[in-house]
């Protein structure tokens, strides 16, 4: 449920061999792992954690953290599922999709659309019961944001990388909630970390794979972004953005001192890499930027958990 959310973001640091490789010999057991895309889910599940660990103010009750991780991954799990039915045909016409269990034909439709039903209900019932309101009611948003508008605009506007972008923002205000369970500036403050970083990240992937998206009737770029001077420049914004915003936990005081350093130094690099990309717009360059933002994240909220007061 977040384009943390495309599975193209586990598969471009290696383009096009796991698929083939994965998908030579395809199991029930693989099929359920690639239509519930349980790889990229467990970024959904980090995220989480983190915000989980942020907002709880002692000591960690980890059977309540079972509980909250464990919701989010059925929700996480349908929004794959339920993602996967609708774009079932588009899917056909791109060589990194068209080995899927629907498209390929392995797996019929109505038995997905049923598992994903099944997984959505499943998992709002149980945050509801064994966590908390409030976190239930974020990841049925998170749900409904990512099937009901980001998934359809990918076929209409390239506005689709900010509302996916804001799907995948909310699992760790889903954490924080859990613990909590409220929703304060802390919250949002993570929130904020998460949408700014997956721009520059989806970005370059959308530059990088930009054929293949159009090929399929995806508008994940401007248009009339043909040398992809608007894309970089969002990419650079985006990055000095998330800059200011992951230095505002020092100011709250949420964590120590020392965290400036480092994240000083994270987003140092992420910056180099979107200027780069802004001067070259070459697939290199995009590539590169796309690296950056897959180390940067994991890092920086290794520095908050770390630095937490």
């Amino acid at each position: 449920m977040n384009p943390l959310n495309e599975d193209v973001a586990v598969e471009v640091a290696t383009p096009a061999l796991p698929i083939e490789t994965e998908i030579a010999a395809p199991s029930y057991v693989s099929d359920l792992m690639m239509l519930t895309k349980a790889r990229l889910s467990m970024l959904v599940l980090v995220t989480t954690f983190v915000g989980f660990c942020m907002a709880s103010p002692e000591a960690i009750d980890w059977f309540l953290l079972f509980r909250a991780l464990f919701g989010t991954a059925l929700i996480a799990a349908s929004a794959a599922v339920l993602n996967q039915f609708i774009e079932r045909k588009v899917d056909r016409l791109m060589d990194r999709t068209k080995h899927r269990p629907l498209p390929a034909g392995r797996m019929r439709p109505s038995t997905a659309l049923g598992l994903g039903v099944l997984l959505a209900v499943a998992g709002f019932i149980y945050m509801l019961n064994r966590v908390n309101t409030p976190a239930a009611l974020l990841a049925a948003a998170t749900l409904a944001v990512y099937l009901a508008f980001y998934t359809p605009l990918k076929r209409r506007s390239s506005i689709c990388v900010s509302v996916g972008a804001i799907s995948g923002a909310i699992p760790p205000m889903i954490g924080w909630a859990a613990a909590r369970p409220s929703v304060d500036a802390g919250a949002w403050i993570l929130f904020a970390v998460l949408f700014f970083w997956q721009m520059p990240h989806f970005l370059a992937i959308a530059w990088m794979y930009r054929d293949e998206y159009a090929q399929a009737g995806f508008v994940m770029l401007r248009p009339r972004d043909i040398g992809g001077l608007c894309t970089a420049r969002k990419s650079l914004l985006s990055s000095i953005a998330l800059t200011i915003v992951t230095i505002i936990p020092i100011c709250l005081k949420m964590v120590a001192p020392w965290y400036l350093l480092g994240a000083i130094v994270c987003n140092a690099v992420l910056v180099t890499c979107a200027v780069q990309f802004l001067v070259s717009r070459d697939r290199s360059s995009a590539r590169r930027l796309f690296f950056a933002s897959i180390f940067y994240l994991p890092l920086l909220l290794g520095l908050m958990v770390f630095a937490k007061n």
